[in-house]
């Protein structure tokens, strides 16, 4: 019955999640599916502040990270390691699951593909990459850009809970592309603006057939050589081998760190341009249809007492930057009751944003 219904991916999330005593993904599952590695050349490791690990957080901090079940605590200040924590059986070597902290990397591989001239601009439609979508009356005009800004009216429900729906199918599903490469939409792109896991894949489709390699390599060359990560990482995929473009980077948490530096310096890396700062700009700048919160890939927080804006991913994963300050914080772990603010974007960012400031500031 599973099957006839489209429900085999339950099969692999009974085995993987559920039996393991698991109410939903946890950062440490990305073992348990295929992937591709993002190597690594030659590590750059961050450069220690004079001050690193000597400033004794307060005690609202120390609370906050353990009762979410923080895996990892760093800040990066003025370019320099300034503080760094781990917790549980987590260390600086530990890889765990970006989940969508991966969507605005996913943008970011497309800042590269267009200053590589693989891809037009943001603008593209879509259909230039895939032609059936040329053939519906929403999808036809569907861009690039509204697909990085979750504008794209595609039809999804962003539910991680029920086992049935959309995320949970190309979470544990085996093709992404069956669930995925055909029009389905329920407005007009362009229109409204909707969060949807949904349509950061579809972009990662796009980007793939534009750099005609893996995403895993393109990611590898593109970034993790130049910025001298000091780790490999890798990319879960589905069967075929499509990376899961909207999650499922697993990482150290130093390395994130340098994809929030990254962007805090334009997109420029030790006088390298890696991505246009004009694109850099246009990711972190919020769009009017997301009400303010939302630019490409990335939320934007502008009402806190010093804006931020950063990746978020499920249970919390973080990366904020603050450009005021020259600050860049990564919090990874496991916070499955993670809150929201008024305006839907992480109140646990906005926690560690503004308590960041006033004990790392000065």
């Amino acid at each position: 019955m599973a099957y006839a219904f489209h429900y085999e991916h339950l099969f692999n999330a009974i085995r993987l999640t559920y039996l393991k005593g698991e109410t939903s993904a946890t950062i440490d599952d990305g073992v348990d599916f295929p992937s591709r590695n993002i190597d690594n050349k030659t590590p750059q490791p961050w450069q220690k502040d004079s001050l690193y690990n000597k400033t004794i957080l307060p005690k609202n901090i120390v609370e906050n990270l353990k009762t979410t079940h923080s895996a990892s605590f760093l800040v990066i200040k003025k370019g320099k390691l300034l503080h760094e924590e781990y917790f549980g059986e987590y260390n600086a070597k530990s890889k765990t699951n970006s989940f969508s902290m991966a969507k605005a990397f996913t943008v970011m591989l497309m800042g590269a593909a267009i200053k590589d001239k693989l891809i037009q601009s943001e603008n593209e439609l879509y259909s230039d990459f895939f032609p059936q979508f040329e053939n519906d009356e929403l999808g036809k005009s569907l861009t690039l850009r509204d697909l990085a800004t979750m504008e794209a009216g595609y039809y999804w429900d962003e539910n991680y809970k029920n086992p049935f729906l959309q995320n949970p199918r190309i979470y544990y599903g085996k093709n992404m592309a069956e669930a995925l490469l055909y029009p389905k939409f329920e407005a007009k792109p362009g229109t409204r603006f909707e969060y949807q896991s949904g349509a950061t894949q579809l972009l990662g489709f796009a980007i793939r057939k534009a750099v005609k390699v893996p995403l895993s390599f393109y990611a590898s060359e593109k970034f993790w050589k130049p910025l001298g990560m000091e780790s490999s990482a890798y990319w879960n995929t589905d069967e075929p081998g499509m990376e899961k473009t909207f999650c499922c980077i697993n990482a150290i948490a130093r390395d994130y760190a340098k994809l929030g530096q990254l962007l805090l310096q334009q997109g420029n890396w030790n006088g390298k341009q890696i991505i246009d700062s004009s694109y850099v700009k246009k990711m972190i700048t919020p769009t009017q249809l997301s009400g303010g919160i939302y630019g490409m890939g990335i939320w934007v927080n502008q009402d806190a007492p010093y804006p931020y804006y950063h990746f978020w991913g499920f249970t919390s994963q973080l990366i904020i930057v603050i450009p005021e300050k020259n600050m860049v914080i990564v919090r990874t772990g496991k916070f499955n009751h993670e809150a929201k603010d008024e305006k839907g974007r992480s109140a646990q960012a906005a926690f560690l944003a503004e308590n960041s400031v006033k004990t790392f500031a000065n």
